[in-house]
């Protein structure tokens, strides 16, 4: 046989084999596709996303309703129910904030990076097409928010009314100024269709309340508000008036992508449920029915008014470089030791603003007596003194401060006996969640702190546990809303 001929066979030969291939390939292709028809192949539900990582993304606004921090505690009516939906779930929440709706809107829609739009969304014809909304938090009607005349508490209450716009006829050629990131400009549109004139819409990047300080200060005349903002504010402001009314009530929820049906069943129920006990009507009255409201948004200790967790801020600032820590961590941390008390003594002796026990502050040479910068400073070098006890075993500086937060309360030595314990029951003695937390939580339980690897015995482990669960989450917070 001729070397031609012999390789023409070879290259038939590798032709049929690769076809061959190509057809067991398609073979199998259509096998897959056919088990795939004929099965219901079931994805994942949103909500089983968020059960199975352990937390629920939320989006909020930034106000003095909605959330802030006022004395170094984080509040607002937004996230307290946030709050008790996600312990509904069994869940913990990261929660971001923007002002910004379409940005809001983004996040959720195209970056899916949060779950939940939590705000007080107007229920919208318009909103319905992109979004799928929770059964109703709050109802409200938007008001015109105007100025009273000069001189008005001077002047009888017929003349004041007379001076005001109470016909939506009246505000014809009128210059309204509002927050393009709420629904008013769209109630003015078709509020212009109704009169059959034109009403002068200004949108603008600040938020409601800003633009009722600015009618009440005098730099614009009109802006549109929620009736339940704007009675709040007319009582820090008394030269304001709300009671004109600009649209029937309406439904204000909270936002989810459209599909997510298992999430937004389960949020209905949750929020009828909650809605009829007595803890939604404490919140909605802590926020919305308080007259106090306006002013403590006004104080230096609010993060909105002041800017401030606490009158200390600048000590925890100037001596966090002693560690190099977060200012707004170790302030977490003191909120948590004394509530930012600087005479607070605890029943085991423990005292003043960083809470420490009498050994560890003489052995850091200050005591009762000593300035609280002094104390603050102490607390820090004891931070910085168990940081460097643990710093060789855990090298990931943000799993080590879990470590040295539990050390501050505890001791570093149940600490130390957590890491044996979860050395030897097979977890990681590096990694604090899920691992070395769990022994110290336990250390109570005598199959724990009797084991030979035990060294300093019963710890009641729950409040350690606890202690740096409350401290980084409020330190979020902390993060959300101030600068560091």
């Amino acid at each position: 046989m001729s070397k031609q001929r012999k390789r023409n066979l070879l290259f038939v030969a590798i032709s049929l084999l690769l076809f061959a291939l190509i057809m067991l390939t398609i073979r199998d292709f259509a096998v897959d596709d056919d088990m795939m028809a004929g099965e219901d192949v079931k994805r994942p539900t949103q909500l089983e996303h968020i059960l199975d990582r352990g937390y629920i993304r939320a989006i909020t606004e930034y106000n003095s309703t909605n959330y802030f921090i006022y004395r170094g505690e984080p509040m607002g009516f937004q996230l307290e129910l946030l709050q008790q939906f996600a312990a509904h779930l069994g869940v913990d929440l990261e929660l971001t904030i923007s002002n910004d709706l379409d940005r809001s809107l983004h996040s959720l829609l195209k970056e899916r990076s949060t779950d939940i739009v939590a705000k007080s969304l107007a229920v919208t014809g318009s909103r319905r097409e992109k979004l799928d909304f929770s059964k109703p938090h709050t109802r409200t009607r938007q008001v015109l928010v105007q100025r009273k005349p000069d001189q008005w508490y001077s002047m009888r209450s017929s003349d004041i009314e007379d001076a005001l716009i109470r016909r939506q006829l009246d505000l014809s050629g009128k210059t309204i100024h509002v927050s393009k990131h709420a629904a008013h400009s769209a109630r003015l549109r078709n509020l212009m269709d109704e009169i059959g004139d034109s009403i002068h819409i200004v949108e603008r990047s600040e938020d409601v309340e800003t633009l009722i300080e600015e009618v009440a200060r005098g730099k614009i005349d009109f802006t549109v508000s929620e009736d339940h903002i704007a009675r709040l504010h007319e009582i820090y402001f008394a030269n304001i008036d709300t009671r004109t009314p600009l649209s029937f009530e309406q439904n204000l929820a909270w936002a989810v992508r459209k599909g997510e049906n298992q999430l937004l069943d389960t949020l209905n129920a949750w929020l009828s449920e909650f809605k009829q006990g007595p803890q939604f009507a404490r919140v909605y009255d802590r926020y919305y029915n308080n007259p106090r409201s306006v002013f403590i948004a006004r104080s230096d200790l609010h993060s909105l008014g002041g800017g401030n967790i606490s009158v200390f801020d600048d000590y925890f600032k100037r001596y966090a470089d002693i560690i190099g820590w977060d200012w707004r961590l170790i302030a977490s941390l003191s909120y948590q030791e004394s509530r930012f008390n600087p005479s607070a003594v605890s029943w085991a002796g423990a005292f003043g603003i960083m809470q420490l026990m009498p050994g560890t502050a003489s052995f850091l040479n200050v005591n009762e007596e000593s300035k609280v910068h002094d104390q603050i400073a102490a607390g820090i070098r004891y931070l910085k003194w168990l940081d460097e006890r643990l710093k060789d075993e855990i090298v990931d500086d943000d799993e080590r401060i879990k470590f040295v937060l539990a050390s501050y309360n505890a001791g570093i030595g149940h600490v130390l006996d957590a890491r044996r314990l979860a050395e030897k029951y097979g977890r990681d003695p590096n990694v604090w969640r899920g691992n070395v937390d769990y022994f110290l939580l336990n250390k109570s339980d005598p199959k724990y702190y009797r084991d030979p690897v035990v060294r300093h015995g019963y710890a009641r482990g729950s409040e350690p546990y606890h202690y740096v669960t409350e401290i980084l989450e409020r330190f979020r917070h902390y993060k959300n809303v101030l600068e560091g």
